[in-house]
């Protein structure tokens, strides 16, 4: 592990390693999109196309059975979300990188966004009024309730990542230095599926949220 090299820039403070990485992870990720979709067949062959067609697959399986027929319509955020993440998990087990997801800033953009996707897309269906009236449910005097669990939402998201890989990055450094080779050649092979795991439930929970927003209220 390593500390972070802060630029200061009005008033506020940023985390430059954190972004080189975020960006790093952006650009893998636009790349890998681009290689598997440059040249698609109808029965793929490549090992990109297939393995690419199984993410997909099961994502939009996923976002049929947990938000319904309007779910489509963030299925691109949701897949490159998912995407972005397993990328930005694995990037820290390179020696001499860090997964930006390692970073709470980082994960706790990625909650507000979905946060500030929730909010547009129930606007946008169901009307202001419509939308933020489930704060007021079941009675008017769970305002307070409701708006703690909205302001939890974010933090919770981004903390269960932030927690696992930073805890799984730790271990690869400690037991490199006390065991060399073999055991953590074992933890890493493990931390590419716990990467997997953790870019499953935030995309999982991220998927739940906008259900809310797109399902009709009962």
């Amino acid at each position: 592990m390593h500390a972070h090299k802060i630029v200061e820039f009005l008033g506020m403070h940023f985390h430059l390693d954190t972004i080189y990485m975020a960006v790093l992870s952006s650009v893998v990720t636009l790349v890998v999109a681009i290689a598997a979709t440059r040249s698609l067949k109808l029965v793929p062959t490549g090992k990109m196309q297939n393995m690419l067609e199984i993410v997909v697959e099961g994502l939009l399986e996923q976002i049929d059975n947990n938000i319904g027929p309007k779910g489509r319509q963030v299925a691109p955020l949701v897949i490159t979300l998912f995407v972005f993440l397993l990328i930005a998990n694995w990037v820290g087990l390179v020696p001499g990188l860090a997964s930006p997801t390692s970073d709470i800033n980082c994960n706790l953009g990625l909650a507000l966004l979905i946060v500030v996707v929730v909010n547009v897309l129930g606007v946008k269906e169901k009307g202001f009024a419509g939308h933020f009236s489930h704060f007021l449910k079941p009675h008017f005097l769970f305002l307070p309730i409701n708006l703690i669990e909205e302001i939890a939402k974010p933090v919770t998201l981004s903390a269960r990542l932030f927690g696992n890989i930073l805890a799984g990055e730790i271990l690869i450094v400690v037991l490199t230095k006390l065991v060399p080779y073999f055991i953590p050649s074992i933890w890493l092979a493990f931390s590419v599926f716990v990467g997997i795991i953790q870019a499953g439930i935030f995309t999982m929970m991220s998927m739940t949220y906008l259900a809310n927003a797109l399902q009709d209220n009962h």
